[in-house]
């Protein structure tokens, strides 16, 4: 079936004799033949810095980013490599995406059976699909949007869920903080779907109680995925002209 062009996205190309390695040490989940693996680079203090699609070949590794966070992303790696025998080059390849039957070579997507499958040098057609929808029923985060460079714990957005991270892998940046998030705590904070009545901008600041309760992010029809402090959400939260419910479900 005819998917669409992820027009969004760029194919970086990691060859060199290192680059399972270089990967292996920098990354929260290994590239693995024949699988199209999720994954994300950290700050050492843990945080959020790009979010990507890996896929192992022969002689290279791709690598499927948001085009805003690409030229950045292979500057940081090419910074981490140091001596190692890595190349890293973008890649004029296609990124396409769809619904339904999967044409020979895709891929389904990783994070969550209701987003389809992708597939690499396999032009599409123009984008039709409201993935917005798709994303707010079953609470998947967004590069940009609800994942935010600097200030997104994974495991608060998801990760876990999203088969972003591989806690058996060993060490990566940020491990030790997401290890720490993973065993000894318990999340107090995360993304969930909210009921909405209204609308409100992204970003918008939700409140509860006359408290800051966290922030509405994207919105379709009347759901929305919303970052919440979970002890102090209430119903008939606000932001901006909105009302917003949360029936007290974390997604998992």
């Amino acid at each position: 079936m005819l998917g669409e062009k992820a027009t969004d996205r760029t194919v970086l190309k990691i060859g060199g004799a290192d680059r399972k390695s270089l990967l292996h040490g920098l990354v929260t989940h290994d590239a693995q033949p024949g699988q199209l693996i999720y994954s994300a680079l950290l700050t050492p203090q843990g945080k959020y810095l790009a979010d990507f699609f890996l896929l192992e070949r022969a002689d290279d590794v791709l690598l499927d980013v948001k085009t805003d966070l690409a030229a950045g992303l292979a500057r940081r790696l090419m910074m981490y490599k140091l001596r190692a025998d890595v190349t890293i080059e973008e890649h004029d390849m296609p990124v396409s995406r769809g619904l339904g039957v999967a044409p020979e070579g895709a891929f389904d997507d990783p994070r969550h059976g209701a987003l389809g499958w992708r597939a690499y040098g396999i032009d599409g057609a123009e984008p039709h699909i409201d993935w917005d929808a798709l994303r707010v029923a079953h609470c998947i985060p967004e590069t940009g949007i609800e994942l935010i460079p600097d200030d997104s714990y994974i495991l608060e957005v998801g990760f876990d869920r999203l088969a972003g991270v591989d806690h058996r892998k060993g060490c990566y940046v940020g491990q030790e903080v997401t290890a720490r998030m993973k065993h000894k705590t318990v999340l107090r904070k995360g993304l969930v779907t909210v009921e909405v009545t209204g609308s409100a901008p992204v970003g918008s600041e939700i409140s509860a109680n006359g408290k800051t309760a966290g922030t509405l992010f994207t919105q379709s029809g009347d759901k929305a995925i919303a970052y919440l402090r979970f002890d102090r959400a209430a119903k008939n939260m606000s932001a901006g002209d909105a009302t917003l419910n949360w029936n007290g479900e974390v997604p998992d």
